[in-house]
């Protein structure tokens, strides 16, 4: 590899980065497009598993795969069809997310006391779970800021390890 083919190489890093930390910062401030934007996201990506079922499906003979197939397309494209409908319910899924996941953790919490291991932060984690879930379902807007800030924290921080790999690239080609 040439220099310059290396220096290019390293400049999608930065140009990624850059674009990437501006976007997680436009989701911070925009929490409303970025619900319909996830929104829109989920349906289809609900459409493209369901496409992958159904065929599957018919290579596995298998009707539950066909019936998973079918449901996840319809999902995905009510799911699509209804942009506000879906952005405005994500966080009352997010907060049943929470919810299950609290519960399974507290349960576990039990069951590693009883065998004698560590078990404080899996009960600490699950009441957590749990007692968020609740403060979610009791106000869906503390759930739509989660959400997106969220999102906008890990899009911001994928940038800036874009752009610190832009620098790293850069030190190295000079050693």
């Amino acid at each position: 590899m040439t220099e310059s083919t290396s220096l290019n190489g390293s400049k999608w890093h930065l140009l990624a980065g850059i674009v990437m930390a501006l976007l997680g910062i436009y989701v911070w401030f925009n929490p409303v497009a970025s619900l319909v934007g996830l929104a829109l996201y989920l349906g289809i990506c609900f459409i493209i598993v369901g496409a992958a079922y159904l065929t599957v499906s018919f290579s596995f003979q298998s009707g539950w795969y066909l019936l998973v197939g079918i449901l996840d397309i319809l999902v995905g494209i009510i799911m699509v069809a209804n942009l506000g409908i879906t952005a405005a319910s994500l966080p009352v899924i997010f907060a049943l997310w929470c919810l299950a996941v609290g519960v399974i953790q507290l349960t576990a919490s039990f069951r590693l006391k009883k065998e004698g291991l560590s078990w404080s932060w899996s009960l600490a984690a699950g009441i957590l779970g749990i007692l968020f879930a609740f403060l979610i379902l009791g106000n869906p807007l503390v759930g739509a800021i989660t959400i997106t800030t969220l999102m906008g924290l890990y899009i911001l921080l994928y940038g800036l390890i874009e752009i610190g790999e832009y620098f790293m690239i850069r030190r190295l080609e000079k050693l």
